[in-house]
Order: C-alpha cells, then structure tokens, then sequence
C-alpha cells in the first residue's frame, strides 16, 4: 500500500469502489472532500505523516473549514463542513482497518446541526403538479408518465433515468432497480402511473431502450438508443419546468416527489419498516426523518383526546 498521504487516500477511493460499491457521485465528491483535507495537511504539516494527526490538529483543520471562503466570498455551512469530516472519519477508520496508525476516528466528534425541514408536497399540490403537461403531445404525454411514476414509486432520479422498457412490467404493476450501494429493490406503480406509461408507450414508433427518451432533431438511433436517454440534468429541469407552471409554494424537485411518496404511504397507515423497503434506505434511521410529521397514530390520538377538538 502507498504510504503516501495521496496514496493512502487513492488506496481508500478505490475500496470504496470496489469493496463497497459506493456510487461514481459517492466517490466524487469523497475525493473532493479529502483532496481539501491532503492540501490543508501538506500545508499545516509540511513534514508530518498522517500517524502524526491529532485532535488539535483535527481542531485546526475544522477551524480552517469554518473560515475557509470560496470565489464569491461565502463560507461553507455547517453541515457542508460536517461532510468533510465525515469523509475524514471515514478515510481513518480506513486506514486502522489497513493497520496504519494514526487518530482513531471515533475521537472525532460531529456537532449536532440544525433539522433541515423537509419539502413535500400535499395531495392537492401533486394533483396540480401532474397535471401541467400537454399530454395531446408525445413529449407532453411523456412529462405526465414522469411525474406519475416519481409520485407512484419514490425512484431517486439516478434509479428514473436508468430504467429501460424491457424491465418494467405494466401488468404486475412492479419492475426491480439497483439503488444506493449496489441494493437492489422491488418497485410497484399505481394503476395511474402505469396507464400513463402505456399511453407513452402507445406514441412510441422505435425500438428504442430507455423508457424515457428525449426529442431532439437529427438524433440518430445508435447504441440501442443509449444517446436518446433522458440524462438527470433534464429530469430535474423537466420537474421544474411543471413546478413553475402549476406555481406551486414549494420549490419541488426530483427528490421532493421521493419525500412525497414516503410521506404519502406514512399519512395513510403505512408501517415505517415497508416504508424503508419500497425507499430502498439501508437503515431505519434515514426513514424515521419522515415520522415527526406524518405518524398517524398520534394524529389519531390527538384528534380523539385533545379537549380542544370538537
């Protein structure tokens, strides 16, 4: 193993890669987080190996995130830094694992950060949402399936873009996706969406692969159509675009359809651990950021018992 600081952090990348299975975007942005730390390091410590990394330094390093401006002259917010540590934690944690000395990650506390409100959107909100496209037209038609099944299935906007014609069955009402970290999981569709995908289908004259296709003059069919699929910038301007004209109150984006999913099944009885499974989330605890706001038990409580109800 290179004992470099690069090599060392090279040597991680790839583990997270090949062992793990984390995502090209996991990767990225780990690379970015921990190229921050090797050049803060190198700098502060011109001499030093990573053995020599203590929690004062730690300390130095946090305080220079803290304070660290970027070209507009805007410091990084607080959870913003706390994926850089993150991200250091985990290299440590690594490099133990590795038998190389150094700061035992668990020292490393992260400070509690502010709960980030949740956007979703209401019934009546999706109901005006889905219903902005033109769907006398193909691409129109083609928009409505795309909301539909965001709203049907939770799908994260990588799972959206990659999915292909072939695998989805419109008759049993499911198809599966690879999610995060190479899970895989069974998606259903309600009966709208997947009539909304029939109807796009019912325009389609190619052959070609994806299930979402764009509309471009002078596309030629090649790699089964591989140039033709809608990429994740285009799904989420796609989102905006409807977003804008129903003038919804909240900025909704792919994601936001995801929590109004999530919300949408917990509202209406569903247990957190189904849940957790049609999301596709490896732990309970990323699910139960929804059950402050939409467990129905206590709903129910509060309108049976509070004297304030009629």
């Amino acid at each position: 193993m290179d004992s470099s600081l690069h090599g060392q952090i090279d040597n991680f990348l790839e583990y997270l890669e090949i062992e793990k299975n984390c995502s090209k975007l996991t990767i990225r942005d780990y690379r970015h987080y921990l190229e921050v730390f090797e050049q803060w390091f190198i700098a502060t410590l011109p001499n030093k190996t990573i053995k020599n990394l203590d929690l004062s330094l730690v300390r130095k390093y946090r305080v220079f995130l803290a304070n660290h401006t970027d070209s507009k002259g805007k410091t990084r917010k607080r959870v913003t830094q706390n994926y850089y540590v993150i991200a250091l934690r985990s290299f440590l944690r690594f490099l133990i694992k590795n038998d190389i000395e150094t700061l035992e990650p668990s020292k490393i506390d992260l400070p509690k950060t502010e709960s980030r409100s949740l956007k979703f959107l209401e019934r009546d909100q999706v109901e005006r949402l889905v219903s902005m496209p033109d769907t006398s037209t193909e691409s129109g038609t083609r928009d409505r399936a795309i909301l539909e099944l965001l709203f049907s299935s939770g799908l994260r906007v990588s799972e959206l873009v990659s999915l292909n014609q072939d695998k989805i069955n419109l008759e049993r009402r499911e198809f599966g996706v690879i999610g995060k970290g190479g899970k895989g999981r069974i998606v259903f569709i309600s009966d709208r969406a997947a009539e909304w995908i029939k109807r796009y289908q019912g325009f389609r004259k190619d052959s070609f692969k994806p299930l979402f296709i764009r509309y471009s003059k002078g596309v030629q069919e090649e790699d089964n159509g591989a140039k033709m699929r809608l990429s994740v910038r285009t799904m989420e301007r796609i989102v905006k675009k409807y977003t804008r004209l129903a003038r919804l109150p909240v900025d909704a984006t792919v994601h936001t359809l995801r929590h109004s999913f999530a919300t949408d099944l917990l509202m209406n009885g569903a247990d957190i651990r189904s849940v957790q499974e049609m999301l596709g989330h490896k732990n309970i605890a990323t699910t139960q950021v929804y059950t402050h706001i939409t467990n129905k038990q206590l709903r129910d409580v509060h309108k049976a018992f509070h004297s304030g109800n009629k």
